[in-house]
């Protein structure tokens, strides 16, 4: 399975390399391009229209300010896209994430939090999962390490408190 990432700015690339550190770790294949909205609109427009041909399964679009991306991916393909706002300009990521949200009817793109590109990979790859089973056993697995991770840190403060 193969996810593309879609980021306005080579700004935006600091965000996109947490997706990409996720999705290495869970071995799926990424097409990652920079591509503008508004500075590029034929290229991004092509990358959303021919990537399901391209083997594509889910589309993340990172943007700040104004972040017509990732709805402009969104209403280039039935592919479903997850939108990723990041922090820049005076509104620290709030107006991107506010132009995600609001996408109007028939166009969705699901959105995560400001700079959540973790979270990103992590959505796109669960989408994924619902079609393999060795994603799925790996999401699983993810879950089981961080809950230890969460305990080994609770007893280390148990400790900690006692002692």
């Amino acid at each position: 399975m193969k996810v593309g990432i879609v980021m306005g700015s080579d700004s935006d690339f600091p965000v996109v390399e947490k997706a990409l550190a996720v999705f290495k770790d869970f071995g799926v294949e990424v097409e990652c391009r920079v591509l503008s909205a508004h500075r590029t609109p034929d290229q991004a427009a092509e990358f959303a229209k021919t990537a399901e041909e391209r083997g594509l399964s889910v589309i993340l679009g990172f943007a700040g300010m104004a972040a017509h991306l990732p709805g402009v991916l969104a209403a280039m393909t039935t592919l479903p896209v997850i939108g990723v706002p990041v922090v820049s300009g005076a509104l620290q990521g709030m107006d991107a994430m506010l132009a995600m949200v609001q996408m109007p009817p028939g166009i969705p793109v699901a959105t995560v939090a400001i700079n959540g590109g973790k979270n990103a990979a992590i959505l796109a790859i669960q989408m994924m999962a619902l079609k393999s089973d060795d994603l799925r056993e790996k999401l699983h697995a993810n879950k089981v390490e961080q809950a230890a991770a969460v305990l080994e840190k609770d007893q280390m403060m148990q400790e900690r408190i006692k002692g």
